[in-house]
C-alpha cells in the first residue's frame, strides 16, 4: 500500500495556501501508482480548471529527460564513454580540460557573464556561450547551470547532424511511445506559466534561453504529462526494462556519485540525496517551474510533482522552501516502507 501522507499533505498545502495554483503529483512504489490533481490551472487573467492530463513546461527536466538520454543512448551503444574532451566536438571551445563528464557533472567550471544575455539572437547567444571561460572551480566545485547542457546539445548536434531538441525527439521520445511529450505542444493543452511582456506563457517555454535557442537548447524546453512522466519514471526504477532507449545496465550507473570526494555529489545530469538509513544515492531533478521527479531504484518508488510555480510570478521564494520540505518529508517516508 502507498503511504506517503505527510509528503502529500505537504504537497497540496502548496495549493491550499496558495503558494502554487494548482498541482499534479504522484508516487510510484512498485506496481502500485496514486496519482492526483488538485487546485487551478491559471488564476490570471482568469481561473482555468487544472486537468489531470495537463501539459507542464518541465524547464530543467529537459536536460535529463531529453539531452542526456540521447547522449546515453549514445554510450549505451559504446560511441561515447563521456572522457572525450568537449573541444573534439566544438573547436571553438579552446580549453581541453573539459571532458563530456565535466559538463554532465556541473563540474566544467565554465561561468562568467554574458552582457545583455536575454536580448542576444540565436547564433550571439551560442557563440558567447562557447567562449564563456574556465574558471578556478574547474573540478574543484558542482555549481548547477545551464551552459553545461546547452554544450552538450551542441555535442548531440555535431554527432547526430540535427538540433538536440529533434534528436531528442527521434531517438527518445518517440520511440517511447510517449504522446504528450514535446517540445512543440498545443497550447490549449498546457498549463500556463508566467506573465512575460504583459503576455501569460502557454505552450511557450518560460525560459528565456530555450526560447532564443530553440531547437539547439539543450537546457530547456520540453513539455510533458503526469502520465507521460510515470512511463519514464518506470524505466529509470527497473518496473519497465524496456521503455528507456538504452539498458538496465546504463540505467544503473546513473545511482551512483560521479564527482570526486571533496565535491558535492551528483550523477550525470541528476542531484543525489541519500537513503537516510542505508545511505544509497537516490536521484532527483527540478525545474524551475516547480516540476520535481525523485526516483529510488533499491526501493522501486519515486514522487513526481508538477506545479506551476512561476504563475502568475516568478517572484516565489516561499516555493523553494515549502519543495525542499516536500523533498526531505519524501526521502524520509520512503526510507520507512518496505
Amino acid at each position: 500500500m502507498i503511504d506517503y501522507l505527510a509528503t502529500q499533505n505537504l504537497i497540496e498545502s502548496m495549493v491550499t495556501s496558495r503558494v502554487v495554483p494548482g498541482v499534479n503529483y504522484a508516487f510510484i512504489k512498485g506496481k502500485q501508482v496514486f496519482t492526483s490533481t488538485v487546485g487551478f490551472a491559471s488564476i490570471y487573467p482568469q481561473i482555468t480548471q487544472l486537468s489531470p492530463f495537463a501539459e507542464y513546461d518541465l524547464a530543467s527536466l529537459t536536460k535529463v529527460l531529453a539531452t542526456e538520454n540521447v547522449l546515453l543512448k549514445l554510450y549505451d551503444q559504446g560511441k561515447l564513454n563521456f572522457t572525450e574532451p568537449l573541444h573534439k566536438f566544438i573547436p571553438e571551445f579552446k580549453d581541453e580540460r573539459i571532458r563530456l563528464f565535466h559538463l554532465l557533472t556541473h563540474t566544467s567550471g565554465i561561468r562568467g557573464w554574458i552582457p545583455n544575455r536575454d536580448k542576444l539572437g540565436h547564433d550571439e547567444l551560442l557563440d558567447a556561450i562557447i567562449h564563456l571561460p574556465v574558471t578556478d572551480e574547474f573540478n574543484t566545485k558542482m555549481r548547477y547551470a545551464d551552459t553545461n547542457f546547452i554544450l552538450l546539445g551542441l555535442v548531440v548536434k555535431t554527432i547526430l547532424g540535427r538540433p538536440v531538441q529533434e534528436e531528442a525527439m527521434k531517438e527518445v521520445i518517440e520511440p517511447m511511445g510517449l504522446k504528450h511529450t514535446t517540445f512543440y505542444p498545443k497550447p490549449s493543452e498546457c498549463v500556463p506559466t508566467a506573465l512575460v511582456n504583459g503576455d501569460v506563457l502557454q505552450g511557450m517555454p518560460h525560459d528565456p534561453k530555450a526560447r532564443q535557442l530553440t531547437s539547439d537548447c539543450g537546457s530547456a524546453g520540453l513539455f510533458s504529462s503526469l502520465d507521460d512522466l510515470i512511463k519514464i519514471s518506470k524505466g529509470y526504477l527497473g518496473l519497465d526494462k524496456d521503455i528507456l532507449p538504452y539498458s538496465q545496465n546504463t540505467v544503473s550507473l546513473l545511482f551512483d556519485n560521479k564527482n570526486p570526494s571533496n565535491v558535492k555529489p551528483r550523477s550525470w545530469g541528476w542531484d543525489l540525496r541519500f537513503d537516510p538509513k542505508y545511505n544509497y544515492p537516490i536521484i532527483l531533478h527540478t525545474g524551475f517551474t516547480g516540476t520535481l521527479i525523485i526516483l529510488d531504484r533499491i526501493k522501486q518508488s519515486g514522487l513526481i510533482m508538477l506545479t506551476n510555480r512561476v504563475h502568475p510570478s516568478g517572484h516565489n521564494l516561499i516555493f523553494l522552501a515549502l519543495r525542499e520540505k516536500i523533498i526531505q518529508s519524501f526521502i524520509e517516508e520512503n526510507s520507512k516502507q518496505n
